[in-house]
Order: C-alpha cells, then sequence, then structure tokens
C-alpha cells in the first residue's frame, strides 16, 4: 500500500488555515454558528487545525481558500453523489439556466422529474418536490396526521430541524412544551422499544418514521415487524430516505431491503448539490396533499429539477451505483484489516452499507470518543483528507483515492494507539479537544 505524505513539518496549522482562520473570524462577526449548517459550523471541527471554507470543488477533490488539496469524503453531506461538477448535470443546469429558473406557473420539468422517481421506487405513486430533507420529512408527517386524524410521531434517526421532530433531542429550545409531548424515540433493531410506544397510546399514532438504515444495517426481521406493527396500530410507515435513497439502491432502501412504507421522503444527492427534496408515496395518502398546506415559492426551481433529471439519468444509464458500492468494500475490507494490524480493536470499528461506511471511535481509558476523534480529524486534514467519521462516497471517487484514505489510516491508527497507550493524546493535539454537541444520530 503506497502511503500518503506525512504533514509538512514546517507548516504549522496557524499557517496552513491562516486565510480560514481569518474568514471564520469575519464570518462569527455576522452569522451565528459562522455557518448555515450545524455540521459545517467550527462547533462540529477541532477549531485552528481544520479548514473552514472551501473554495471549489472538482470530481472527489475540493480545495480551501488557503489552496489546500483534499480528497472530499464529506461531499457537502452527503449531497454530492456524483462527483463536484459533474458535467452531466452541470450542462443540464447551465441549458436550464437559459430557459429561466423560477416562473408563474409549473414548469414540464416537475412532471417530467416526478415520472422518473415513480419509475424507480417502489412506494412512490405521486410526488410533491420541496428544497431540504427537513421540508420533506415535516410534510409527510402532516399528511400522516391528516390522513390518520391523529396527533402521535414515533421516531428512529435523524429527521431535520423542524419543531415536531427536534423537540424531542437535546436541541428542543425554542419549541413549545404541546409540540414536545407528541414526538417519541424508539430504539433502532428493537422491534419491542417501538411496539411499546404504540400500545401505550392506542389510537394515538399518525406515523413511524425511521432511517430504514444509517451506521447499523437492519436485524433480520426488523424493519418488516416495523411495518407489521405500524400497520396494526393504524398508523402510516414513513421512511426517511434523505440518504439512502437513490444510494443504497436506484430505488433506495426499501428496494434494497424488500420493504415497502406508505410515504417516503427523498433529498441529498438527488440533485449532485442543488436543493431539492421529495415527498412521495402512494396515491391514496399523498391526494391529501391537496386539502393539507405544503407550498413552497422555490417548490418547482427549475435549475435543481433539471440536476436531478440528469442525475436519475445518470443513475439508469452508468454503473453509478456498482462503482461506489465497489469503492466501499474496499474502504470497509482495507479499513477492517488496518484496524486490526494495529490492534486498535479497543476503540475503533467499521460498519455501514459500502455506499456509506463509518469508521466508528469509542471511549477508551483515559479518553473519551471525542477527544480521540479530534486527534483523528486533526491528522486526516493535515494529510489533505476531509473526513468527518462516516465515508460519503461519490461516483467520481477512485480506487487510487481508496488508497489514499487507507494509507492515511495507515498512518493515523498508530498514532492513535500510541496516544492512548502512552497517555498523552493532548500533547499531540494542536488545539483543544472537540466538546460534547448535539448528535444527529
Amino acid at each position: 500500500m503506497k502511503h500518503s505524505s506525512s504533514p509538512a513539518a514546517a507548516q504549522t496549522p496557524q499557517e496552513r488555515y491562516r486565510r480560514s482562520l481569518e474568514w471564520l473570524a469575519r464570518a462569527e462577526a455576522v452569522i451565528p454558528l459562522g455557518s448555515q449548517t450545524f455540521s459545517k459550523s467550527p462547533a462540529s471541527l477541532p477549531r485552528g487545525v481544520s479548514p473552514c471554507f472551501i473554495e471549489s470543488g472538482r470530481g472527489s477533490r475540493v480545495w480551501d481558500v488557503d489552496g489546500n488539496e483534499y480528497i472530499d469524503f464529506i461531499n457537502a453531506l452527503l449531497a454530492v453523489f456524483l462527483g463536484y461538477r459533474d458535467p452531466d448535470v452541470d450542462t443540464a443546469v447551465r441549458e436550464q439556466l437559459d430557459n429561466g429558473v423560477s416562473f408563474s406557473l409549473p414548469h414540464r420539468l416537475e412532471t417530467a422529474v416526478a415520472e422518473m422517481i415513480i419509475d424507480m421506487v417502489p412506494c412512490a405513486e405521486a410526488v410533491r418536490f420541496a428544497k431540504n430533507g427537513s421540508d420533506a420529512t415535516a410534510g409527510a408527517v402532516r399528511l400522516a396526521r391528516a390522513c390518520t386524524g391523529r396527533e402521535h410521531v414515533a421516531v428512529c434517526g435523524y429527521h431535520g430541524w423542524q419543531d415536531w421532530y427536534i423537540g424531542a433531542t437535546a436541541r428542543d429550545l425554542g419549541v413549545p412544551a404541546a409540540t414536545r409531548a407528541l414526538t417519541h424515540a424508539f430504539t433502532y433493531n428493537d422491534a419491542a422499544s417501538l411496539e411499546s410506544l404504540l400500545a401505550a397510546q392506542p389510537g394515538g399514532f399518525a406515523a413511524v418514521i425511521l432511517e430504514p438504515m444509517n451506521s447499523d444495517w437492519p436485524a433480520e426481521g426488523f424493519l418488516e415487524t416495523v411495518a407489521d406493527l405500524t400497520r396494526r396500530h393504524g398508523a402510516l410507515l414513513i421512511f426517511d430516505e434523505t440518504i439512502t435513497g437513490f444510494r443504497f439502491a436506484a430505488g433506495g432502501a426499501q428496494e434494497l431491503f424488500g420493504v415497502t412504507p406508505d410515504l417516503a421522503t427523498f433529498g441529498k444527492g438527488l440533485g449532485n448539490g442543488h436543493p431539492l427534496a421529495v415527498v412521495t408515496g402512494r396515491h391514496e395518502y399523498m391526494q391529501m396533499m391537496e386539502k393539507i398546506f405544503f407550498s413552497f415559492t422555490f417548490g418547482g426551481e427549475t435549475l435543481s429539477l433539471a440536476a436531478a433529471a440528469a442525475v436519475l439519468a445518470k443513475l439508469r444509464r452508468e454503473p453509478v451505483l456498482a462503482t461506489i458500492h465497489a469503492r466501499g468494500e474496499q474502504l470497509l475490507q482495507g479499513l477492517a484489516r488496518l484496524i486490526d494490524r494495529h490492534h486498535a480493536a479497543a476503540f475503533a470499528a467499521v460498519s455501514g452499507h459500502p455506499a456509506w461506511p463509518f469508521f466508528r471511535l469509542s471511549d477508551c481509558d483515559p479518553y473519551t470518543a471525542l477527544e480521540l476523534r479530534t486527534l483523528y480529524l486533526q491528522e486526516m486534514f493535515a494529510r489533505g483528507i476531509l473526513v468527518n467519521g462516516g465515508h460519503n462516497l461519490s461516483y467520481a471517487h477512485s480506487e487510487a483515492d481508496i488508497d489514499a484514505l487507507l494509507a492515511a489510516y495507515d498512518e493515523i491508527l498508530p498514532l492513535l494507539v500510541a496516544a492512548v497507550g502512552k497517555h498523552d493524546l493532548h500533547e499531540r493535539l494542536h488545539c483543544a479537544p472537540l466538546q460534547p454537541l448535539f448528535r444527529v444520530r
């Protein structure tokens, strides 16, 4: 295995990220958190040893404002599915730009993209568009409440920023108590935890919404049992496929696992970075969209729809998923071998689907997982790898990119093992350790 280049000893983090830190100071003066997105904010990254602003991207690479190059395994929080500046997507967007962006009446692209989604997704019989995954999940829950005449919702996973969901998390400030009382979390791969919720409120649940998979595979029969419990209690089953949709299979996790929900939401990579989300499902439920209010000035914005049409066409035409899954298998198998080789299993593990592999850190005396994560990120960024623990693969990633990532792990895992063994992790840091934050999953 070819090793990655070690960080240049002559360049301090302050030198490497000088312009990033200058722009961060400017941003924090005018933008709360310094970012529009929590997971991109300085609160989520080790301050002083991380790039804060990206200037450009192409394929699997991005360049920060200091000119440092990275292989990007974050990919705009999974929104970039094919790679930066994908030529087919960019061409479609430029051609549509010449005709206009938003109009006074619907554009035919709304219908054309809806038809493509219906052709691919098992549960899809009608489609409504939005801009963010949070819009779509909130719309699906409102729809379920309207269809059932009930109010309570069972949740499992991360479903966005809006009151109905976020009120059930640690970030519930500003959410009315009455709203918080209507949302109830259950545990993934623990159908009994859902059954107890449903039994405690007979006839009270409008919906069960879950991510069909994130970092762990569903246990045998789990999704089927969830579907059965949900319907026996008269609620609607909603799959939040904001991430898994079009990534795990062309028809999403529902196609992969053979469990069809009543409603589903999609987003993230559908527009390869252009903002678009979807609520879809069976006609008998989707027709209620005509009675509830789910409406956006930019719901039919055409650049994102043109991008989505290009993404879906490419997904049908080229081996997009086969390629991404092959890269993921290369990563999962290679990283598992490195963890074993470097005797790092006390605090490190791999998990996830090949399209979304995870490197998981856990507490290891005397250090917390967050302290280990701080050193891990510091060293990955210094080696030109942009990663956050999950590996958000795109069609643009090559075998060489995965080799470079594994070479970085081959250097960093021994550092982590030594830091734990010698109890000198803090001496190896060039920043303060990350602090506990709201976890989205």
